[in-house]
């Protein structure tokens, strides 16, 4: 057993061995609910590390075990993206960090700090950095600009973190710890905290006070509304006639969706949501109409198109959400902002923001608002739209016997063979739209969808990460050939710690979203689809298919393998895989080809991406023209 020597009320350690115990005593309170902030470290070692955050957490691991786990990766983003998944499940109370080397073990860390952060979800990143003593410059792997000697990889991560810095000393380390712990717990600043650690400084040794490392407790903030700001927005709420809800990823993580149910029940207000929100309420609630804006449902656009006041709680209000801009189309519409952060309160020149937390602020409107309801001719239209697009969906889940079954067909299988609880993680591609439109959620942290970075690869590392934790839900990864390709390694992950996924790769041969988007712009699928060059045409637009066995090879990785063969039972053949794979205690891989040309059903949404307005191909001057029709019904949103 190794001993640690202690000098009264310092403990002497190294800088790394200092951090690892510190991050090891933090908690994360909320309401009654008390956890650890960071109840692990997943780690790939290098010359970077190794001695540092390495031999901590080697040192961890023997002298007291449960101190600080450590978990192997395979890939330094896909670390990120567990972090992630994590989170969410665990309402942003509690997240991974991430230790990785030198050089490209930091830079490949950086995808993973673009997505915590664009998506507000918190994620300690702890990338290594070269020698602050500088004494063997350059080292191996140092990035070496002559304009300025001190910038390395990680200065990359700065405009990518909500909170950044570097231990350049070993006594900075506690404040910059502390610092870097109050960000990782604040919900209005959340999101990927970074610190650089560099080699020589992790291994250095420094007499730690106690006190550093005793526990200490993070009290999640919930602000809650200021009475003018309130009453405003009640004011203009009850003067609404079309009044709208869109509830985005704020409602979940403030857990604020049995308020929300109680304050739509009460008032007959309806409720659409962003990717982020899906689980405010249970698909087969009165008041919801669906997602909301590009990929939104018909039901959910008709309503917003015509909405007076538009109450976003907890939204970002991305182009999607929005539908670039189209989709709130009321000459006199005025936004009620509730959200945390005061940066998307305001959004739109909102004149009604309510910076506040979303399960507080929306306590508050169930009070002001007792005896208000909306009239009955709107409760009806909201009744007629719901039931006319519930009749779309099971149009479109219907099998239509084809050898290739289309992607909704695909979606509505899945769902069939699912439980409740189970939770459908994506990311990226065609299939985060439809589903979207198209998947019932019927839990609150049943639906997960990484939309504000939609990161190709996040989705088999995601869904690891959500099952760690949710370990007692079935954790379904829908996933597309294209994106499976960016990053399918971490199934390795999941067979050597015997975590259990479900990964149904949808074979289309290609990058199904943006080949329809590019026939939209004018540039006819080029590029998008898996073919064998033509040296001849100089392009990949042939009709041969690459001889890529994607089942194969999620077989040699050693996951069970389903492969659905084309044929008209195709669909029913997926619904049993899905059963059998939901039976067996281990990850397993179903592999299904589908038809990219089969689309989901248009919920009348828009996104804006420009078109080139000159050009010599006719298909390029007909998109423009349709381009120029759309993009006329773009407004600036000053509510």
């Amino acid at each position: 057993m190794t001993t640690v020597q202690t000098n009264g009320q310092t403990k002497r350690m190294t800088v790394a061995q200092a951090l690892v115990e510190f991050l090891a005593r933090q908690w994360t309170v909320d309401g009654d609910v008390r956890e650890r902030t960071i109840p692990g470290i997943f780690g790939i070692f290098g010359h970077g590390n190794v001695a540092g955050i390495g031999q901590a957490l080697r040192q961890a691991n023997e002298l007291e075990r449960d101190l600080m786990p450590y978990y192997q990766a395979r890939n330094e983003q896909a670390m990120v993206h567990q972090s992630v998944g994590y989170a969410r499940m665990h309402r942003r109370r509690a997240t991974f960090a991430s230790a990785a080397s030198v050089g490209p073990g930091a830079a490949n860390m950086l995808t993973g700090a673009a997505l915590a952060t664009s998506n507000r979800m918190p994620a300690l990143l702890l990338p290594s950095d070269t020698f602050a003593t500088r004494v063997a410059d350059p080292v191996l792997q140092q990035l070496e600009l002559p304009h300025d000697i001190g910038i390395q990889v990680t200065d990359a991560f700065r405009p990518l973190s909500r909170f950044f810095d570097r231990v350049q000393r070993p006594e900075q380390l506690y404040s910059i710890a502390l610092a870097a712990m109050r960000v990782l717990t604040d919900p209005a600043e959340t999101g990927a905290v970074t610190i650089a650690l560099p080699e020589d400084v992790q291994a250095e040794v420094l007499d730690v006070p106690l006190e550093f490392l005793a526990e200490r407790e993070w009290h999640l903030r919930r602000p809650l509304p200021e009475r003018g700001a309130l009453e405003r927005a009640v004011a203009a709420i009850r003067a609404a006639e079309r009044p709208v809800i869109v509830a985005g990823g704020g409602v979940i993580y403030s857990g604020a969706e049995d308020v929300l149910r109680r304050l739509v029940e009460a008032t007959g207000i309806p409720v659409g949501t962003s990717q982020a929100g899906g689980g405010s309420l249970p698909w087969d609630h009165p008041q919801y109409l669906g997602g909301i804006g590009a990929t939104g449902t018909t039901a959910a656009n008709r309503l917003a198109g015509e909405a007076d006041v538009v109450i976003g709680v907890g939204t970002r209000y991305s182009d999607f959400t929005t539908a670039s801009r189209t989709v709130f189309q009321h000459p006199g519409v005025r936004f009620v902002n509730i959200n945390v952060a005061s940066f998307d309160a305001y959004k739109h020149g909102s004149q009604l923001p309510v910076v506040a937390d979303a399960r507080e602020a929306l306590e508050a409107l169930v009070r002001e608002l007792e005896g208000h309801r909306v009239e009955s001719a709107y409760a009806e239209r909201i009744a007629r739209e719901n039931r006319e697009w519930d009749a779309v969906v099971d149009a479109a889940f219907s099998p239509s016997g084809l050898d290739r079954p289309g992607q909704p067909e695909i979606i509505g299988a899945v769902q069939a063979a699912s439980d409740p609880t189970d939770v459908v993680v994506q990311a990226a591609g065609s299939l985060p739209g439809d589903l979207h439109k198209l998947w019932r959620v019927r839990d609150p942290l049943g639906y997960h969808v990484e939309y504000a970075f939609s990161c190709m690869g996040y989705e088999i590392a995601g869904g690891l990460g959500v099952r760690r934790g949710a370990p007692d839900r079935d954790v379904i990864v829908m996933v597309g050939d294209g994106s499976y390709l960016m990053l399918h390694t971490e199934l390795v992950t999941a067979v050597a710690e015997g975590i259990k996924v479900i990964v149904i790769i949808v074979q289309n041969h290609g990058f199904a979203s943006i080949g329809r988007l590019s026939e939209t712009v004018g540039s006819d699928r080029f590029g998008t689809r898996y073919r064998t060059f033509d040296s001849q045409a100089r392009n990949f637009e042939g009709s041969e298919t690459l001889p890529v066995d994607l089942a194969a090879n999620a077989r040699s990785y050693g996951v069970d393998v389903i492969e659905v063969a084309p044929g008209p039972k195709a669909i029913e053949e997926l619904k049993s895989a899905v059963a059998t794979a939901k039976a067996s205690e281990v990850s397993t891989v179903i592999h299904i080809e589908s038809d990219p040309l089969v689309y989901a059903p248009d919920g009348e949404g828009w996104w804006d991406v420009p078109v080139a307005p000159e050009a010599q191909i006719e298909v390029t001057r007909t998109a423009y023209r349709e381009y120029l029709v759309d993009k006329a019904k773009q407004r600036p949103l000053l509510g």
